[in-house]
């Protein structure tokens, strides 16, 4: 019996002395945004910014949510008219002048023009273009009508004080 208490003591000591303390800690994940947002951002285009625009999301959107950007392209007697990108302009002859497209992962939204000669693009459409980036739950994605910017925020009851303007 005493050769048994023996053994399993020692054992103990050999498992416990392989514990060690290294003085590290674990720094919790940040956690994701959990509600629908609306950012604004005023910005403009040119070959100093390689024509596009980077918005960075803190703390990070779920990878699941849906991010919708518009374009203010112009106001009438109702307000603000918004373009959902991506958004295409062609010539007379049906090729491609320019256009707006962008691309998101959960940290970020990049905004950005295509086209052969963005430098000759109207400053209308490329000097202080505002645009909205809405952030939208799995569980609205698809019960939405995506292309109207009032039909989304009203869908999501967002209020213009809610709107988060981003200076960059």
């Amino acid at each position: 019996m005493k050769k048994i208490i023996t053994l399993l003591a020692i054992a103990g000591i050999f498992t416990l002395q392989s514990c060690t303390t290294t003085g590290s800690f674990e720094v919790a994940p940040i956690t994701p945004i959990a509600t629908t947002e609306v950012f604004e951002v005023t910005t403009s285009f040119s070959s100093t910014n390689n024509y596009s625009r980077l918005v960075t999301f803190n703390p990070p959107i779920y990878s699941s949510d849906v991010v919708l950007t518009y374009r203010l392209s112009g106001v009438n007697s109702q307000g603000d008219l918004w373009e959902l990108l991506p958004e295409t302009y062609y010539f007379n002859n049906g090729a491609l002048d320019f256009g707006f497209r962008f691309d998101y992962t959960n940290r970020d939204v990049n905004i950005y023009m295509i086209g052969n000669d963005l430098q000759s693009v109207s400053t209308n459409f490329r000097i202080n273009q505002v645009i909205r980036i809405v952030v939208v739950p799995a569980s609205f994605a698809n019960s939405i009508n995506k292309n109207s910017y009032s039909d989304v925020i009203t869908a999501l009851n967002i209020k213009d004080n809610q709107i988060q303007k981003i200076d960059l």
